[in-house]
């Protein structure tokens, strides 16, 4: 079963045939979306940050773009739901320290029922399952990662996140009430043009494997997995580039000269930055 308007999404997720809504099929389009489908914020550096509504989401990731939780998200609702699946968008918090807590709406998480149960389902987070989890109380181990998912006690409904200790952040928290694309238009413009988001400030790119996670962030290329954590940083533009197109899938045929030295200067001067900083710490 191919749905139409999604062919070229399906495509991209080397999906032929969807199947029937199950629990098995479920993971199947996570996975292949994690591994295809990567998180990045190229247009956001470039600035021309793209637009949230699904179905750009999805001609955009059958162009072979990405995108960061608005659209990773958004998209991959808006094809389950058309493949029969009873999906919820909840909003929710990302937080960089263990114990914060809180649904802000930074992210874009979502559950989607099938089976008679109900499932955490996230293609936005980068580093986060690779599979579905459970909305059930418990750990998790998927491959050589961690997770565990208990209620929310700021409202009914509401799920927290621990992600993996090595993961990039500790926890995201989503609120139980449902909401609408509609309601991410404010922090989705914040985050992609306000002079303190981190999508103008750093760049990154994710993506995510059954065996580990591979992260580029700035100059630094990062391969997460059972061996450990192993980094080197990529000296020229070359490097860089390559990069992104093979070890992240990212099609950069939009991406022009211009473009290239723009993205190339804005890592590198990141790049001295955090090497100072560090230094100096």
């Amino acid at each position: 079963m191919i749905v139409k308007g999604f062919e070229g999404y399906l495509a991209r997720l080397g999906v032929t045939d969807p199947g029937a809504p199950s629990a098995e099929a479920l993971s199947a389009l996570q996975r292949a979306h994690l591994e295809r489908v990567p998180y990045d914020n190229i247009d956001i550096q470039l600035g021309r940050p793209p637009g949230i509504e699904p179905e750009l989401s999805a001609r955009r990731f059958a162009e072979g773009r990405g995108g960061y939780c608005f659209h990773l998200n958004g998209g991959f609702a808006a094809l389950l739901e058309a493949l029969g699946y009873d999906v919820t968008r909840h909003a929710g918090g990302v937080h960089h320290e263990p114990d914060g807590r809180g649904a802000g709406g930074n992210h874009l998480a979502l559950t989607v029922r099938v089976g008679g149960e109900a499932w955490f389902v996230d293609a936005g987070l980068g580093d986060g399952p690779y599979e579905p989890l459970p909305l059930r109380a418990g750990t998790y181990r998927q491959g050589p990662f961690t997770y565990r998912m208990e209620p929310s006690a700021t409202g009914p409904g509401g799920w927290i996140f621990h992600n993996d200790p090595g993961s990039s952040f500790p926890v995201m928290e989503f609120a139980g009430r449902p909401v609408s694309m509609a309601d991410f238009a404010d922090e989705h413009l914040r985050l992609s043009t306000a002079p303190d988001s981190p999508f103008l400030n750093a760049f990154a790119a994710l993506r995510r494997d059954a065996k580990g996670i591979d992260l580029l962030r700035g100059r630094v290329l990062t391969r997460i997995d059972a061996a450990g954590r192993a980094e080197r940083t990529l000296d020229t533009p070359q490097e860089w580039f390559t990069a992104l197109t093979d070890v992240f899938g990212r099609n950069l045929d939009g991406i022009d000269a211009d473009d290239r030295s723009l993205l190339w200067d804005r890592v590198t001067r990141a790049h001295e930055k955090w090497l100072a900083d560090r230094s100096r710490s």
